[in-house]
Parts: C-alpha cells; structure tokens; sequence
C-alpha cells in the first residue's frame, strides 16, 4: 500500500456554487473511483506512478465526480494494467454523463434536422461558425443558403446535391458548432447526430485562425467524445457476449500493446461494463482504446477530410503548413481557389469521391452496347463495390436468380472475364448479369418454396381485389 498526496484539483470547487461536504465527496470517490480517499490522501493497492491532471468538476453530473482525467504515466508492465483499467472507467464515465446530458426525450428526430437520406453518398459539413459552411455548400451543390458576415446564419440542417462523375451526392450544411458541442452547447447533439448518419464528413476551417485557435483539435476531440473515429478503420476483433462459461481470450497474433498479460486486462475491461461473460478473439495487434471501443460496441467509423478555407488571408508559408497537413487541402471559396462551380470538376470535389470510395459501373445487356449514359454508382462504406452489392442496388430478383456475370474493365485478367458474385469491381466497369434459366431455377432446392410463396401471393392480391369490389356493390 503506498499514500500518495490527493491532487489538488480533485477537491470540491468553491467557484459559483456551494462546497460540496467532505463525507459526500469522499463517499462518491469511493464508489466511482479505483483509490480510497482517506482525507487528502489516495491509498492504491499498488505503487502506482500516476499524476492525474486537468480534472473538471461537473455539477450537473452527479453520479460520476470526474468528466474527464487526463492521465500521464510512465507505461512498463508495472502500470500498463492500471492504466488500461483507468481508461476504461474514464470511457465509462464519459458515455454515462453524454447519456444523463441527453435527457429523456421522446427520442425522435429534432426538427430542421430530419432530413431523408437520398443519393449514392451523404457528407456532412462540420465546423465552427462563419468558416464559410454555406458558401461551400452553394459552391458544390447550387443550393441557395443564406450566407452573412455574422456567426450562427445556419440554424437548422439545409441540404444540397452534389453532381459528379454520374452520381449524387447529398451534402448537409450543419450549424456551427462550438467547444463543448457533444455535451449539447449550442445544439451540438443534433448536429453531431447528423455527422453520425452520415457516409463521410467534411471539416471546414478558417485558415487565418487556425494556428492560434486549434479549431482542428477541438472538433476531432468533440467527435471523438461521441464515439465517430475519423480515418480509422474497425479493428479486426470478434467479441460475443455470453449468458454463462465465463471469458474466454485468444489472439492469432502477439499483443505487444496490452501489456504483459493482455487476457488479464481485458477481463478487468469487461468487469467495468458488467460483462462476466464472453468470447473476445483478436486478429491484430490492438491498443487499450481498440479494445474498449470494441467492447463498448457504439463507436462509428467515418472518413474525413479537412478543408481550410481563406487561405488568401495568411502568407505562403502558412499555406504550405497547412497544405502538408494529413488528409488536408487548402482552398479559398470566394476565390475559387480548388473549388469551382457546382458542374465543374475540381480537386475538393475529387478529394471527397475518393474519401467516399464510390465506383462508377456500366451495365449491359446481351447483344447490345453498354449504357454509358447512367451509371450504377457503388460506395464501399454502404454495400461495397462487389458484383453482389450491384445485383441489390438493381434488384433483389436478380441476386436470388443470379447464375454468374461477364465483365470487361480494370478488375478483368481478360476481356469479357466470367465472375463469381463475390468479385470486387473497380471504376467504369462493364457489367452484364446472366440469371439463371428455368431448368436450373427448378433445380434450387427452395423453388418449391419460392413457388408456394409467388402462389400465396397471387391468391391473396386476388382475394383482396375481390373483397374490395363487393365493398363498392354494397354501398
């Protein structure tokens, strides 16, 4: 057992509101936290080099003392379990106080930000007020958004199509949104649950302010708060949640970044979220974080690009900064620098077809040319850009009576290749859909089923026509 000093900012905060009693504080630190206070001092079970730091009291949370902790330890296998442990209670603290934050509403959509999802894509225009969000959004769609010289002009969610390469692109211009946005300032919730719904999002930015005002970090930490990993991809981790047989962990790989008994910490994990029992197999090599987002099991995944607008504003050099950054580019709207008019092509609206993943795909029917007019357009973050995912964009009776498919472009080792429903597609691909024939239909161990299902079918259309009738004869 080892004392160590009580930080300083752990104590109950005399700013703006009443002290909070020493018994209460000391009772909740108890419940809610890994250390037993005794007065000023925090007794750990074992020596722990932990500094906590940047602690924020919140006072409209009272079941968990703490928002946030920051924690900066030396990691060795002496502290890389604590420190596990210790992330995994902060997520848990942090999804509780989003979740009493939220209220008990009636959960429906809010209104102005009830918007039907229509398109081959959604992208969602995140960032702080006045950026040049609605500029944007006339630029790329040719929508007609009120645009002003003040902040907060946007206060409900207006969306617009964007037309590229044969497909449409829906593109929502969403408020400003401030610091503090995913505990609700601002109605930060409505707009961070429009950039949840969708495919990719888009942060705008002020480039002359962003080297003093961090306006990047402070969205990436707000849409990181709610659980939307941007340019990340799920980690490769199966996790099944069990009724009895307690834990059960195993790795196809060397976990280097759990420590020196990963199954022990991901037990403790699981015990913090009240899961006794599981199966939990790991296919890569994970961090604590992977491991908690898998477990919590809420996280999306989202791509997003950064867009710094005004660059005629700040020097050259800036612009170079700027431009070096990762998955950046650096424009100016009102100069039609990188960004043109909506049905023209250039670099912005080329960056987002890339982060969207969308392939463009020609159909063609035997004996006759492919129709190059109206693609199929295909996005890997919806169904994927398979010859499956084309069958269920053009019609679900042409997946179940798919026999195999002729295609001519890049993915073909030869021109036309005969293709499995399985085989992945790349851009301007020529497909043609061969479905199978009666004999082979028949052949199908459920066309019995399927037969018994059309019959069922066909009778009771009829019968309804027919109710329907003698209900007008008696009138």
């Amino acid at each position: 057992m080892r004392l160590m000093p009580f930080p300083m900012s752990m104590r109950p905060s005399t700013s703006n509101r009443r002290p909070m009693p020493s018994r209460l504080l000391h009772r909740r630190l108890r419940r809610k936290w890994p250390a037993v206070s005794l007065g000023t001092f925090a007794v750990f079970p074992e020596p722990l080099p932990l500094t906590l730091t940047s602690v924020r009291c919140v006072p409209s949370f009272p079941s968990a003392f703490c928002e946030y902790v920051k924690i900066t330890a030396q990691k060795n296998k002496a502290t890389n379990y604590h420190l596990g442990t210790l992330k995994a209670k902060l997520a848990k603290l942090r999804n509780e106080l989003l979740i009493e934050q939220g209220g008990g509403g009636g959960g429906g959509p809010s209104e102005g930000f009830d918007v039907a999802r229509l398109g081959d894509a959604r992208v969602a225009l995140i960032g702080f007020p006045s950026v040049g969000k609605s500029t944007l959004q006339c630029k790329l769609t040719g929508t007609e958004s009120e645009a002003a010289d003040y902040e907060f002009t946007t206060l409900t969610c207006i969306p617009g199509t964007m037309h590229y390469k044969g497909s449409k692109v829906q593109v929502l211009d969403l408020p400003g949104i401030i610091e503090g946005a995913a505990h609700g300032k601002g109605r930060g919730k409505e707009v961070i649950a429009c950039a949840r719904n969708a495919d990719a999002i888009l942060i705008v930015l002020d480039a002359g302010k962003e080297g003093l005002n961090r306006h990047r970090e402070i969205l990436e930490t707000e849409l990181e708060t709610v659980g939307i990993r941007m340019n990340q991809y799920p980690p490769d981790v199966t996790f099944k949640k069990k009724a009895t047989g307690g834990v059960r962990f195993a790795s196809t790989v060397p976990l280097t970044k759990l420590g020196p008994d990963p199954e022990k910490l991901a037990t403790q994990i699981m015990r913090e979220y009240r899961i006794n029992s599981a199966d939990l197999l790991a296919r890569e090599d994970i961090t604590v974080d992977q491991l908690v987002d898998v477990i919590v099991g809420n996280r999306v995944y989202k791509p997003c690009c950064y867009f710094y607008n005004k660059i005629d504003t700040i020097t050259i050099e800036e612009v170079d900064a700027l431009a070096r950054m990762p998955h950046s580019l650096v424009g100016s709207v009102a100069k039609k620098y990188n960004v043109g008019e909506p049905l023209e092509d250039d670099p912005l609206k080329a960056m987002m077809w890339q982060y969207l993943g969308l392939t463009r795909i020609y159909t063609k029917r035997k004996g006759q040319p492919p129709d190059l007019a109206e693609p199929v357009v295909l996005s890997s973050i919806r169904k994927g850009t398979t010859v499956k995912a084309l069958c269920q964009n053009i019609s679900n009776q042409m997946l179940r009576d798919f026999n195999f498919a002729m295609i001519w472009g890049k993915s073909a080792k030869h021109s036309p290749q005969r293709c499995g429903i399985n085989h992945p597609l790349e851009d301007e691909d020529v497909v043609q859909i061969v479905t199978k024939t009666n004999a082979q239909q028949r052949q199908d161990k459920n066309y019995q089923a399927l037969v018994q299902g059309f019959s069922d079918k066909y009778h009771k259309k009829k019968f309804d026509a027919k109710k329907k009738k003698q209900g007008k004869l008696r009138r």
